[in-house]
């Protein structure tokens, strides 16, 4: 009788490959299969950052997210993902499932975890997340002794995230997309545009490190993070 596969989950970093760790390595060149999300047109940063570690003829899997407000073209996007790997682990396959990040956080592996972990052998592998690059590529330091670190969704709505960037001693503002201008409105009603630093695409080819403030008003930095400190460590 044939053992079921483990599912794992791997962080493949934020961007620059030489950030993969070693144990990431290692499970994407011995997995059976590799999955990994995809957008609507086929293009996938997860497979992207690990392309020079993934060995030529291995098996894979795009799962194609549908990026919508709505959940239910998630959830079925999750269901239909999780019944194709469940039947990989079923017939004794490893499945290796990248993540941009840390699986743990803010991914998509999470989604999957949660419909496949009651039945199906789990192993994570963290990864360096998109807050800890931006932290080394600004020497914003994310908190020290008792401050508070607050991760903000710039999905929430306009006074949610005001309110969340106003009680923190630093915030990482996430998911900025095309809600830049009203992250910028906000940051600017609770003062604190000044203290804000936008990081596009952190530890890539293209990375671009900009205050605030310089950011055009027609300027639309998408795959950003936005650092704010609100007083100097001392």
């Amino acid at each position: 009788m044939t053992s079921p596969g483990t599912l794992y989950g791997v962080g493949v970093g934020p961007g620059d490959p030489q950030l993969l760790t070693l144990k990431a390595c290692d499970v994407i060149r011995t997995a059976d299969i590799l999955a990994y999300p995809v957008n609507a047109s086929g293009a996938s940063m997860a497979r992207a950052i690990a392309a020079d570690v993934i060995p030529e003829g291995r098996q894979e899997f795009a799962v194609l997210l549908p990026m919508k407000v709505e959940r239910g073209p998630a959830r079925d996007a999750y269901d239909n993902a999780a019944g194709i790997i469940s039947g990989h682990l079923e017939a004794g396959r490893s499945v290796a499932y990248l993540c941009v990040g840390d699986p743990l956080f803010y991914a998509s592996f999470m989604y999957l975890a949660a419909r496949l972990g009651a039945d199906r052998a789990i192993e994570i592998v963290p990864g360096i997340t998109s807050l800890s690059a931006c932290a080394a590529r600004t020497h914003i330091p994310l908190g020290g002794r008792n401050e508070i670190l607050s991760v903000v969704p710039a999905t929430l709505d306009a006074d949610a995230l005001k309110t969340a960037i106003s009680g923190a001693d630093m915030a990482a503002i996430i998911k900025v997309g095309h809600h830049f201008d009203k992250v910028r409105t906000a940051l600017r009603e609770a003062g604190l545009a000044d203290h804000a630093v936008v990081l596009e695409n952190a530890t890539g080819g293209d990375e671009r490190v900009t205050p605030l403030e310089d950011v055009g008003e027609n300027e639309t930095p998408y795959f950003s993070t936005i650092l704010v400190r609100r007083k100097d460590l001392s």
